[in-house]
């Protein structure tokens, strides 16, 4: 006998299966009803917190994201810090960021918005991870606060998600470090 799914383990259940439905089929092909048969669920179970595909990417990517989140790195220096982050992201992340992109190709013509606004950083939690990171180094006088804008601070991030676009690959530890002493540090260090 199956077990019955109730709220937040029932709202992963389609999350997941959703996510699955995505890699699998791309974004073309995404329909509630394939993530309905994948869950093994109904269609009202479904509709009652998702009412349209473009919600349920939505939400089935923030859910990605929050869940493959890397750690925060508390290394004791921002270049560390950073450098630490982006290794993570540029090794075991490169297949989540090539699936993500690959299949949302057709997004920004069906809904005229651009992959990129899935990636909210402050809906995945990203945003307050950065801060951390910032604030801490800026507390030690690494850097200056008023140095950051939003742009900046996402940056090397920036960056090695167009590495990983560019070649499909697991970033070099070298362009990793280049990114980060040559690009990013000189816009925010203290002089």
């Amino acid at each position: 006998m199956t077990q019955r799914r109730h709220g937040a383990a029932l709202e992963k259940a389609l999350l997941d299966a959703a996510w699955e439905e995505l890699t699998d089929s791309g974004y073309a092909r995404f329909t509630m009803d394939a993530v309905v048969k994948r869950a093994g669920t109904s269609p009202p179970v479904l509709y009652r917190r998702w009412s349209d595909r473009d919600e349920l990417i939505r939400a089935t990517i923030v859910h990605i994201l929050k869940k493959t989140r890397p750690d925060l790195p508390d290394t004791g220096s921002l270049r560390e810090d950073v450098l630490t982050l982006m290794r993570e992201i540029g090794t075991s992340h490169v297949q989540q960021v090539t699936v993500m992109y690959a299949h949302l190709a057709s997004y920004h013509r069906e809904t005229g918005r651009s992959p990129s606004d899935l990636f909210d950083p402050v809906a995945t939690g990203r945003k307050e991870e950065l801060d951390t990171i910032f604030d801490r180094a800026a507390d030690r006088g690494e850097i200056k606060p008023e140095h950051l804008t939003e742009r900046i601070k996402t940056l090397p991030f920036v960056l090695l998600r167009h590495e990983i676009l560019s070649t499909f690959a697991p970033v070099p530890d070298h362009v990793i470090e280049e990114i980060v002493d040559t690009i990013f540090l000189p816009l925010v260090r203290c002089p």
